[in-house]
């Protein structure tokens, strides 16, 4: 069963002359509904296989969520039972505007990065947590779990195994699915300000 992320945009703002409050502005499914659990992990700590420190982990609800997302959650409450979802948190667009996307993970990747050989050089064919053929070659026994040296690599057959570090931007890419949401959260800063424009997510599996 694998891991899914839901949530919302909010914007504080002040309206009709009454104190400063959130709003719901955009629901993230419209935005970004992609299982990405190397964006997961770098961002909010969830399937954090590739080891990153993560940038906002488990903050929870904020107190001061949104009227729209408070009773959203209390419906899910409801439905599902506090265990239904977990890992709630958010982080401001100020938060994302100073992330180093250059900042590689804590350790090497828990998964093994797979490349087979073509004519134009080594192709990236996915990552792997366990593969038989991989184990047998090195001796590892059905669920042994090994942290490799950074740069290590083995020849199967026709496949490289290489042990390897990722770094921010790599999980985030440039042109990737969390574009349409940087570029929402960054239209609402220049209404709202940096600080009063934040993501909250959570996660079900």
């Amino acid at each position: 069963m694998g891991t899914d992320m839901s949530g919302s945009l909010e914007y504080r703002a002040s309206r009709d002359g009454r104190e400063a409050a959130w709003y719901t502005a955009h629901d993230l499914d419209s935005l970004n509904d992609v299982r990405n659990y190397d964006a997961f992990g770098c961002l909010f700590g969830v399937r954090n296989y590739a080891n990153f420190r993560p940038l906002a982990a488990r903050r929870g609800l904020p107190a001061d969520a949104s009227a729209a997302l408070s009773a959203r959650f209390a419906q899910l409450t409801e439905r599902y039972g506090e265990d239904g979802f977990h890992s709630t948190t958010w982080i401001t667009w100020a938060e994302v505007k100073a992330v180093d996307w250059d900042e590689p993970a804590e350790r090497p990747d828990s998964r093994l990065h797979q490349y087979r050989q073509t004519p134009n050089g080594l192709r990236m064919t996915g990552k792997s947590s366990w593969s038989p053929a991989f184990a047998e070659a090195v001796g590892l026994e059905r669920g042994e779990d090994r942290e490799w040296p950074e740069g290590s690599e083995w020849l199967v057959g026709d496949t490289l195994y290489r042990s390897a570090t990722i770094r921010r931007r790599d999980a985030v890419t440039g042109t990737g699915e969390w574009q349409p949401v940087w570029r929402a959260m960054e239209t609402l800063a220049t209404q709202h300000g940096d600080d009063n424009v934040r993501l909250v997510v959570w996660f079900d599996d």
